[in-house]
């Protein structure tokens, strides 16, 4: 079979080095990247529409299988002791024995944009063996023109081989997986994992690579506007688990991301032209947008339980994994931006899950308390989600997104600050934790509460609402909010015994100091005083 879809004929995949390949497919819509999946046996029709898939050993990114390669041209700007180092003449290796592998397969391409503003986007060429993979990346990422696509020439190029399995020996990397980035080929290699999310982090690492250098600031958040003014704009950090994707797919307000946004002096602009949401214990009720388009076609499900008979779907069933996605489209969400595109923010918000059950709901952050706890990148696991954890334990995920943060933590950290400091943005840190006590003890933050709260401060209400100084942290806190009881706002005051909550406290605090100890002599004074002040 030839070359199928719209591609620029001066770019072919040959120039890879893959003629030999058995066929090409460029380019496909979601029709027949279905239809495909469905008859290479990927992926099978779930009651609704929606293509669900299992991603094998690999339900989640492999964060330790990822390196840079060490050339001169980011020698001495890349993270090192977060980015472990390639030799160039293993990614070569690597390069070709992949390409040696994909080269009798059917192959499928998809060219795609990742950036909404085109003054700072990048053309991406990417290159699979699975039509679900591509399906994937043609819901994440974003889509040329009919007329874009007959002259695009990609600037970077990823080639995912899931049946390629690395060899540590041979091509100097940790395991049979590998994610594998050259600043200077301008190429990503992924093998040995079929977990599609790598082929959207992947590219998401270069833009926060490249942005801060442009003085954007990139950010691992969600993003949403007023209705009607998009200058009224709004941004979610938080680590998985936080509520980063459900808080921000707010029915009164424009959805512009859910993942991977830039700030320029403009505005913010979202990375992608999909979301990628998970779906455990997915309801009607709680998320109704989200379960919506898990009953549309061109949706894919990854690792959703589904009755082999009726082919429904059950959300509650985590015994494939608890990390349950579905991916999907942008315009699958009634209320998303046309333009993935809105203003200047207003307001910031940190997202933490404190299972410690010690931080308020809600905090007022000033800017060197906003750049403390951006670094910090805090949220907590809780006992039974893991095997071994018994009770919980802190992450601290610099700049809530660690893992893509190719610069050292500080750069992003002081653009963040300056930006803050500019445009006058007013900060909080959200805790979606427990209240009443930790894990175990105490009960989860009823979303209700965090929606008030959030309207409150977006309408501008909350500015204006009596504060008290935190002693642990020494950020500002709400007394007193509308629809919101008293108790709930000062979290000692729901704990049945005060000094259980003081120690406590006390341990976070040091958890706190603990991890930013590593950035002490790097940050500027203010910031340190921040730090201090916490401990």
């Amino acid at each position: 079979m030839g070359p199928t879809g719209i591609y620029n004929p001066s770019h072919p995949i040959d120039s890879l080095g893959l003629s030999q390949t058995r066929s090409v497919a460029y380019n496909l819509e979601e029709a027949a990247l279905v239809q495909a999946a469905i008859a290479r046996g990927e992926g099978d029709l779930a009651a609704g529409g929606a293509l669900v898939v299992q991603t094998g050993q690999h339900t989640g990114r492999s964060p330790k299988d990822k390196f840079v390669v060490r050339e001169a041209f980011v020698l001495d700007s890349i993270w090192w002791e977060n980015n472990p180092p390639m030799a160039p003449e293993s990614f070569d290796l690597l390069r070709a024995d992949m390409l040696a592998h994909l080269g009798v397969k059917d192959l499928f391409v998809q060219d795609l944009y990742c950036g909404a503003d085109p003054s700072h986007r990048i053309s991406v060429r990417f290159v699979n063996e699975l039509a679900w993979h591509m399906l994937f990346i043609r819901n994440m990422m974003r889509r040329p023109s009919r007329e874009e696509l007959i002259s695009f020439a990609p600037e970077w190029t990823v080639i995912n081989a899931p049946s390629f399995q690395a060899d540590p020996s041979r091509h100097g990397c940790r395991s049979e997986t590998i994610i594998a980035i050259s600043f200077e080929r301008k190429t990503i290699l992924i093998g040995g994992t079929s977990y599609a999310g790598e082929n959207k982090k992947s590219i998401f690492s270069i833009m926060n690579y490249l942005l801060p250098g442009k003085d954007v600031m990139p950010m691992h958040c969600s993003a949403n506007h007023a209705a009607g003014d998009p200058s009224d704009s709004a941004v979610f950090f938080g680590l998985s688990g936080t509520g980063k994707t459900t808080l921000s797919a707010d029915p009164n307000r424009i959805l512009i991301g859910d993942d991977e946004h830039g700030w320029t002096d403009d505005g913010v602009f979202n990375f992608e032209g999909g979301c990628y949401a998970k779906t455990i214990n997915l309801s009607a009720k709680s998320e109704p947008e989200i379960y919506a388009t898990t009953s549309m076609f061109g949706s894919v499900l990854e690792n959703v339980v589904m009755d082999p008979s009726t082919r429904d779907l059950d959300f509650d069933d985590g015994s494939l994994t608890q990390n349950t996605r579905v991916c999907y489209p942008m315009h699958f969400i009634p209320n998303a931006s046309d333009t993935a595109r809105g203003g200047v923010p207003k307001n910031l918000f940190m997202l933490t899950c404190d299972a410690f059950g010690v931080l308020p709901p809600i905090a007022r952050l000033n800017p060197a308390q906003a750049m403390y706890h951006f670094l910090s990148g805090f949220t907590a696991k809780v006992a039974g989600t893991e095997k071994g954890v018994t009770e919980p334990e802190p992450t601290f995920s610099t700049c809530f997104g660690a893992p893509f943060m190719p610069r050292r933590p500080e750069i992003y950290g002081e653009l963040l600050r300056q930006k803050i400091a500019e445009h006058g943005v007013t900060c909080w840190l959200v805790s979606t934790g427990w209240t009443g006590g930790a894990y175990g003890v105490g009960q989860r933050m009823p979303i209700r509460v965090t929606r008030a709260l959030l309207t409150a401060a977006l309408d501008g209400s909350l500015n204006s609402a009596e504060f008290r100084h935190d002693a642990n942290f020494g950020f500002d806190v709400p007394v007193e909010v509308e629809g919101v009881s008293g108790p709930i706002l000062n979290p000692r005051q729901t704990w049945a015994d005060p000094q259980a909550y003081d120690a406590q406290a006390e341990k976070l605090v040091k958890m706190f100091a603990d991890n930013f100890a590593q950035y002490e002599n790097s940050v500027s004074e203010d910031v340190l005083q921040a730090a201090l002040k916490a401990a």
